[in-house]
């Protein structure tokens, strides 16, 4: 059975337990807490889970409210009874929201019946599992899409900054650690899936290259879940990036990161206090923590998810991109397709920049590629491809096609390569032009009315099967939440 074939099966799952008032992203949850029981068994580290939870226990219990009541009591016990780290921060403070003994036995008994092999190159688990993670997150209603950045970009943003072997990399806004594992798929495809490296620096990749820190409990289990089921022992933490407890991450070769949206609740400025311009614009304070997280013996570089208003804002906005481009080469900004993510109407941006060796006058040129103006509509009907990147990425690499850039690029960037690239798109501002703008970025967009208005952006057909199809979300929502309540 496919990966796919799998995953369908599994999701198709959680219909059924809508009648037990789930929803998806509990079902995700619920899920994770059972696969990693049958993991332990296909992977063969049961020893390190208590032998009256283990798999076969749970499957071989006949009585259903019996073996409800070992599963219930396994969820409250056992990150408490196992010594694996990665049990106990799966299992800290779980708990069922099934109701229904019949139900867990719809699930123990359908995941035991899978035949979870392994490929010659990766395990199925985690293809299923990443899988179930990315429908998860394009059910809008859960909010699960705060926790997932479209693979697509996260591969092309892997791509461009070309981590390398011995290198520290982190995401201070983890959600479920898919761009940490997307550098390490990336490395372990340039090197026999680490076959090619010593004892030593596999050890190095697998337990210390990658790391992160997640605020949430529900996305850093589900984080540690899929870096397990990749082979990663990473360190995850599960804190406030920007409290106190974000200090210390530091030194980094990389960061990627796609940080959430908002400003901090209630207005509050962070914590720490080593934020030479605390604000209280999340996007801010998670800009000026990744650029101060970058070594400065040369090379360390970062791709970060923002939104426009960071491009913008005046105030300590303008002193944070303006620290940004003393501290850092700026090179490169790409305006972002609306609808992408969750938050559809957010318009976001990725920015490229390295960690300078010096403290002043780092930026001397950004380059900016449109991607948004004149962009067909992108969404649940025509999801974001790699193959929307291509133009892209020929421009940031100065030549290199999409389909070599993980062959042929390491990263540097070369500014007469880009300038002979011809593209209506692709946009370079000296440092000089920026300033006179009030050290505002929030340029590079198409301004020619006869490129950019061809209509393609507003189709009302389009418009109206959205409409139409969210409206029935609703109230299929609506519906079950009805009978919740009755």
């Amino acid at each position: 059975m496919s990966a796919e074939a799998i995953a369908n099966k599994l999701w198709g799952l959680c219909n059924i337990l809508r009648d037990d008032g789930v929803t998806y992203h509990q079902y995700l949850n619920e899920l994770t807490f059972i696969l990693f029981l049958k993991l332990s068994e296909v992977k063969e580290f049961e020893k390190d889970i208590p032998k009256e939870y283990r798999w076969r226990k749970l499957v071989d219990t006949k009585d259903n409210k019996e073996m409800f009541d070992v599963y219930r009591d396994l969820l409250a016990n056992i990150s408490t009874k196992s010594k694996n780290p990665a049990i106990t921060e799966i299992y800290t403070n779980a708990s069922t929201t099934l109701r229904k003994p019949v139900n867990l036995r719809t699930l123990i008994t359908a995941i035991d019946g899978i035949d979870w092999f392994e490929d010659t190159e990766r395990d199925q688990i985690a293809t299923i599992y990443e899988n179930l993670l990315e429908r998860n997150a394009s059910e809008k209603k859960s909010g699960a899409g705060q926790y997932f950045t479209p693979r697509p970009l996260i591969n092309v943003m892997v791509d461009l900054l070309a981590p390398k072997i011995g290198e520290r990399w982190n995401d201070p806004a983890a959600g479920t650690f898919g761009f940490m594992i997307a550098a390490n798929e990336y490395l372990r495809e340039k090197t026999d899936n680490y076959f090619d490296l010593s004892a030593k620096d596999r050890k190095f990749q697998v337990e210390k290259a990658f790391s992160g820190c997640e605020l949430v409990q529900d996305a850093h289990r589900l984080a540690i879940m899929n870096a397990k089921l990749h082979g990663l022992e990473s360190d995850i933490r599960m804190e406030d990036t920007l409290s106190e407890a974000g200090k210390d991450m530091k030194n980094y070769d990389g960061v990627l990161a796609n940080p959430p949206f908002g400003t901090k609740q209630g207005g509050e400025r962070p914590s720490r206090d080593d934020f030479t311009y605390p604000t209280a614009n999340k996007q801010l304070n998670f800009l000026q923590h990744i650029y101060r997280s970058l070594h400065k013996r040369g090379g360390a570089r970062a791709a970060v998810v923002l939104p426009d208003n960071v491009l913008f804002e005046d105030g300590d906005g303008q002193r944070i991109r303006k620290d940004l481009m003393d501290k850092c080469n700026l090179h490169t900004i790409l305006r972002l397709p609306t609808g992408i993510f969750y938050a559809q109407g957010v318009k976001t941006n990725v920015l490229f920049f390295e960690r300078g060796t010096t403290e002043t006058g780092n930026t001397k040129q950004i380059w900016y590629y449109d991607m948004r103006t004149n962009m067909e509509s992108l969404g649940k009907r025509n999801p974001l491809a790699r193959n929307h990147f291509a133009d892209f990425v020929l421009a940031y690499t100065g030549g290199i096609s999409i389909d070599k850039v993980k062959e042929k690029f390491d990263g540097t960037i070369n500014s007469k390569k880009r300038e002979k690239i011809e593209d209506p798109r692709w946009h370079s501002f000296t440092r000089e032009a920026l300033a006179a703008k009030n050290d505002s970025l929030d340029v590079g967009l198409i301004a020619d009315d006869s490129y950019s208005s061809s209509g393609s952006e507003v189709d009302p057909l389009k418009i109206a099967r959205a409409a139409q199809e969210e409206t029935a979300s609703i109230i299929k929502e609506l519906e079950l939440i009805i009978k919740e309540l009755s």
